[in-house]
Protein backbone atom coordinates (compact mmCIF):
# COMPACT_ATOMS: atom_id res chain seq x y z
CA UNK A 1 0.00 0.00 0.00
CA UNK A 2 0.79 3.71 -0.32
CA UNK A 3 1.54 5.94 2.52
CA UNK A 4 1.90 9.69 1.81
CA UNK A 5 4.85 11.53 4.20
CA UNK A 6 3.17 12.55 7.65
CA UNK A 7 5.26 14.58 9.59
CA UNK A 8 5.86 13.69 13.34
CA UNK A 9 5.60 16.68 16.10
CA UNK A 10 8.78 16.08 17.88
CA UNK A 11 12.67 14.32 17.55
CA UNK A 12 10.77 12.57 20.32
CA UNK A 13 7.77 11.23 18.61
CA UNK A 14 10.05 10.41 15.34
CA UNK A 15 12.44 8.13 17.04
CA UNK A 16 9.34 6.39 18.77
CA UNK A 17 8.19 5.25 15.50
CA UNK A 18 11.33 4.63 14.20
CA UNK A 19 12.24 2.29 16.90
CA UNK A 20 8.40 0.52 17.11
CA UNK A 21 8.60 0.11 13.04
CA UNK A 22 11.86 0.61 11.75
CA UNK A 23 11.48 3.91 9.66
CA UNK A 24 10.00 7.12 10.53
CA UNK A 25 9.69 10.78 8.89
CA UNK A 26 10.62 13.66 9.93
CA UNK A 27 8.80 15.78 7.42
CA UNK A 28 10.24 18.39 4.76
CA UNK A 29 13.03 19.19 6.77
CA UNK A 30 15.34 21.31 4.18
CA UNK A 31 14.25 24.11 1.56
CA UNK A 32 15.10 24.46 -2.15
CA UNK A 33 17.88 26.74 -1.48
CA UNK A 34 19.85 23.72 0.44
CA UNK A 35 18.69 21.23 -1.84
CA UNK A 36 19.68 23.13 -4.76
CA UNK A 37 23.52 23.65 -3.54
CA UNK A 38 23.71 19.52 -2.53
CA UNK A 39 22.01 18.80 -6.19
CA UNK A 40 24.25 21.10 -7.92
CA UNK A 41 27.39 19.27 -6.03
CA UNK A 42 25.79 15.82 -7.09
CA UNK A 43 26.16 16.65 -10.41
CA UNK A 44 29.79 17.93 -10.21
CA UNK A 45 30.97 14.84 -8.58
CA UNK A 46 29.62 12.80 -10.96
CA UNK A 47 30.60 14.57 -13.63
CA UNK A 48 34.38 15.18 -12.78
CA UNK A 49 34.16 18.87 -11.83
CA UNK A 50 35.34 17.64 -8.18
CA UNK A 51 38.41 15.23 -7.72
CA UNK A 52 36.73 11.90 -8.38
CA UNK A 53 39.68 10.53 -6.25
CA UNK A 54 38.05 11.85 -3.29
CA UNK A 55 35.36 9.65 -3.37
CA UNK A 56 33.91 5.37 -4.52
CA UNK A 57 31.33 5.31 -7.45
CA UNK A 58 29.69 2.63 -9.07
CA UNK A 59 27.93 2.79 -12.05
CA UNK A 60 24.18 1.48 -12.80
CA UNK A 61 24.47 -1.44 -15.43
CA UNK A 62 23.38 -0.33 -18.65
CA UNK A 63 20.59 -2.82 -18.41
CA UNK A 64 18.97 -1.39 -15.59
CA UNK A 65 19.38 -4.74 -13.46
CA UNK A 66 20.70 -4.55 -9.72
CA UNK A 67 21.99 -8.24 -10.96
CA UNK A 68 24.21 -6.73 -13.63
CA UNK A 69 26.05 -4.29 -11.51
CA UNK A 70 29.61 -4.15 -11.93
CA UNK A 71 31.80 -3.97 -8.69
CA UNK A 72 35.50 -2.55 -8.42
CA UNK A 73 35.58 -0.20 -11.33
CA UNK A 74 35.31 3.31 -9.72
CA UNK A 75 35.18 6.36 -11.48
CA UNK A 76 34.73 5.99 -15.20
CA UNK A 77 34.22 9.36 -16.90
CA UNK A 78 31.56 11.80 -16.67
CA UNK A 79 28.47 10.69 -16.14
CA UNK A 80 24.90 11.22 -14.78
CA UNK A 81 24.19 7.22 -14.05
CA UNK A 82 26.30 6.60 -11.45
CA UNK A 83 24.52 4.87 -8.88
CA UNK A 84 26.03 5.27 -6.08
CA UNK A 85 28.52 8.10 -4.36
CA UNK A 86 30.44 7.06 -0.97
CA UNK A 87 32.72 9.28 0.99
CA UNK A 88 30.69 12.10 0.91
CA UNK A 89 31.45 13.01 3.90
CA UNK A 90 35.11 14.13 2.93
CA UNK A 91 32.64 17.10 1.15
CA UNK A 92 32.44 20.20 2.70
CA UNK A 93 28.92 20.52 1.54
CA UNK A 94 27.50 17.28 2.38
CA UNK A 95 29.21 17.31 5.65
CA UNK A 96 27.46 20.64 6.67
CA UNK A 97 24.08 18.82 5.88
CA UNK A 98 25.14 15.71 8.25
CA UNK A 99 26.50 18.27 11.20
CA UNK A 100 22.99 19.98 11.09
CA UNK A 101 21.70 20.21 14.87
CA UNK A 102 18.65 18.68 13.59
CA UNK A 103 20.63 15.81 12.71
CA UNK A 104 22.70 15.99 15.81
CA UNK A 105 19.73 15.98 18.00
CA UNK A 106 18.42 12.88 16.42
CA UNK A 107 22.02 10.54 16.44
CA UNK A 108 22.97 11.59 20.53
CA UNK A 109 19.19 10.03 20.86
CA UNK A 110 19.78 6.89 19.03
CA UNK A 111 23.85 6.24 18.37
CA UNK A 112 24.93 7.91 21.69
CA UNK A 113 27.24 10.50 22.88
CA UNK A 114 30.34 9.56 20.56
CA UNK A 115 28.84 9.27 17.03
CA UNK A 116 31.36 8.13 14.21
CA UNK A 117 29.90 7.92 10.15
CA UNK A 118 30.05 4.69 8.38
CA UNK A 119 29.09 6.35 5.14
CA UNK A 120 27.55 8.73 3.71
CA UNK A 121 26.30 8.36 0.18
CA UNK A 122 24.40 9.34 -2.33
CA UNK A 123 21.70 6.95 -4.29
CA UNK A 124 21.27 8.30 -7.56
CA UNK A 125 18.61 7.03 -10.04
CA UNK A 126 18.89 8.71 -13.41
CA UNK A 127 16.60 10.09 -15.50
CA UNK A 128 16.77 8.04 -18.37
CA UNK A 129 16.55 4.93 -15.77
CA UNK A 130 18.19 2.83 -12.90
CA UNK A 131 18.34 -0.24 -11.45
CA UNK A 132 15.72 -1.74 -8.37
CA UNK A 133 17.56 -2.28 -5.37
CA UNK A 134 15.88 -5.68 -3.65
CA UNK A 135 15.00 -6.29 -0.49
CA UNK A 136 17.89 -6.00 1.96
CA UNK A 137 19.16 -5.60 5.28
CA UNK A 138 22.51 -3.03 6.21
CA UNK A 139 23.96 -5.29 8.59
CA UNK A 140 25.66 -8.37 8.49
CA UNK A 141 29.00 -9.90 8.87
CA UNK A 142 29.48 -8.50 5.35
CA UNK A 143 30.03 -4.94 6.82
CA UNK A 144 32.96 -6.30 9.06
CA UNK A 145 32.08 -4.80 12.54
CA UNK A 146 32.23 -5.26 16.02
CA UNK A 147 28.20 -3.99 16.56
CA UNK A 148 25.16 -3.51 14.13
CA UNK A 149 24.68 -0.14 13.47
CA UNK A 150 20.96 0.94 13.54
CA UNK A 151 20.68 4.45 12.37
CA UNK A 152 20.48 5.71 8.60
CA UNK A 153 19.12 9.26 8.32
CA UNK A 154 18.03 9.55 4.71
CA UNK A 155 17.54 12.93 2.94
CA UNK A 156 15.54 13.23 -0.31
CA UNK A 157 17.27 15.89 -2.84
CA UNK A 158 14.58 15.38 -5.50
CA UNK A 159 10.10 14.43 -5.45
CA UNK A 160 10.48 11.08 -4.60
CA UNK A 161 7.08 9.81 -5.90
CA UNK A 162 6.44 5.83 -6.38
CA UNK A 163 7.26 5.82 -10.04
CA UNK A 164 10.34 7.40 -9.63
CA UNK A 165 11.20 4.40 -6.94
CA UNK A 166 10.01 5.22 -3.72
CA UNK A 167 11.47 3.93 -0.40
CA UNK A 168 9.38 0.42 0.05
CA UNK A 169 9.76 -0.84 4.02
CA UNK A 170 8.13 -4.08 6.06
CA UNK A 171 7.10 -1.99 9.05
CA UNK A 172 8.59 -4.14 12.21
CA UNK A 173 10.70 -6.20 10.30
CA UNK A 174 13.78 -5.08 12.45
CA UNK A 175 12.28 -6.50 15.16
CA UNK A 176 13.06 -10.21 14.33
CA UNK A 177 16.62 -9.46 13.83
CA UNK A 178 19.03 -10.47 10.70
CA UNK A 179 17.73 -12.30 7.74
CA UNK A 180 21.18 -14.00 7.47
CA UNK A 181 24.03 -13.78 8.73
CA UNK A 182 25.68 -12.55 6.21
CA UNK A 183 23.42 -9.30 5.83
CA UNK A 184 22.62 -7.31 2.88
CA UNK A 185 20.56 -8.33 -0.14
CA UNK A 186 17.91 -10.90 1.54
CA UNK A 187 18.16 -14.20 -0.39
CA UNK A 188 14.73 -14.76 -2.75
CA UNK A 189 13.95 -17.74 -0.90
CA UNK A 190 14.03 -16.59 2.54
CA UNK A 191 12.03 -13.64 1.16
CA UNK A 192 8.87 -15.86 -0.13
CA UNK A 193 9.19 -17.33 3.34
CA UNK A 194 8.51 -14.05 5.25
CA UNK A 195 4.98 -13.71 6.97
CA UNK A 196 5.18 -10.13 6.36
CA UNK A 197 5.42 -9.28 3.09
CA UNK A 198 1.61 -8.32 2.91
CA UNK A 199 2.17 -5.18 5.34
CA UNK A 200 4.52 -3.72 2.90
CA UNK A 201 4.59 0.12 2.88
CA UNK A 202 5.35 2.68 -0.11
CA UNK A 203 6.48 5.66 1.05
CA UNK A 204 6.89 8.38 -1.40
CA UNK A 205 8.59 11.57 -0.46
CA UNK A 206 8.80 15.32 -0.89
CA UNK A 207 11.89 16.67 -1.64
CA UNK A 208 13.32 18.25 1.55
CA UNK A 209 11.98 15.34 3.36
CA UNK A 210 13.88 13.30 6.14
CA UNK A 211 13.65 9.56 6.68
CA UNK A 212 14.96 7.93 9.96
CA UNK A 213 15.58 3.98 8.58
CA UNK A 214 17.20 1.26 11.10
CA UNK A 215 19.45 -0.73 9.17
CA UNK A 216 17.50 -4.04 10.47
CA UNK A 217 14.37 -3.28 8.69
CA UNK A 218 13.89 -5.14 5.33
CA UNK A 219 13.71 -1.88 2.57
CA UNK A 220 13.93 -1.86 -1.11
CA UNK A 221 13.42 0.47 -4.08
CA UNK A 222 12.11 0.02 -7.74
CA UNK A 223 13.04 1.59 -11.12
CA UNK A 224 13.08 5.21 -11.94
CA UNK A 225 10.39 5.19 -14.45
CA UNK A 226 9.58 9.41 -14.10
CA UNK A 227 11.56 10.42 -16.26
CA UNK A 228 13.99 12.69 -13.81
CA UNK A 229 16.58 12.09 -11.71
CA UNK A 230 16.36 10.65 -8.05
CA UNK A 231 18.44 11.35 -5.87
CA UNK A 232 18.41 10.93 -2.29
CA UNK A 233 21.56 11.25 0.34
CA UNK A 234 21.56 8.90 3.72
CA UNK A 235 24.51 8.65 5.72
CA UNK A 236 24.34 5.41 8.40
CA UNK A 237 25.76 6.42 11.89
CA UNK A 238 27.04 4.51 14.77
CA UNK A 239 28.45 4.41 18.42
CA UNK A 240 32.31 6.16 17.40
CA UNK A 241 33.70 2.75 20.11
CA UNK A 242 32.72 0.60 17.08
CA UNK A 243 35.33 -1.63 15.74
CA UNK A 244 35.97 -2.46 12.31
CA UNK A 245 36.58 -6.74 11.96
CA UNK A 246 38.33 -7.11 8.32
CA UNK A 247 41.59 -8.60 8.19
CA UNK A 248 42.60 -8.40 4.57
CA UNK A 249 43.43 -4.97 4.30
CA UNK A 250 44.11 -2.46 7.44
CA UNK A 251 40.76 -1.93 9.39
CA UNK A 252 38.96 0.94 8.41
CA UNK A 253 38.82 3.99 10.94
CA UNK A 254 35.07 5.60 11.50
CA UNK A 255 35.23 9.60 11.23
CA UNK A 256 33.70 11.13 13.99
CA UNK A 257 30.98 13.27 13.09
CA UNK A 258 29.87 14.34 16.81
CA UNK A 259 31.99 14.31 19.71
CA UNK A 260 31.40 13.07 23.26
CA UNK A 261 30.06 16.39 25.07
Amino acid sequence: MTDSASPVASIEQAVAEYRRHGFASLGRVFDDVALDRLRTRADDIMLGRVDPSTFFFQHDSESNRYADLSYGQGFIGPSPRYRKLEKLERDPLFLAHIQSPLFEAVARAVVGDHVAIYRATLFNKAADGSSEIPWHQDAGSYWGLDRTPELQIWTALDEVPEQSGCLEFIPDSHLDGLATPLGGAIPADVVAKSSRLETIVQKPAQAGEVFLIHNLVWHRSGNNRSGRSRRAFTVCLLDGATRCLRRKRAPRQFFTVFSPK
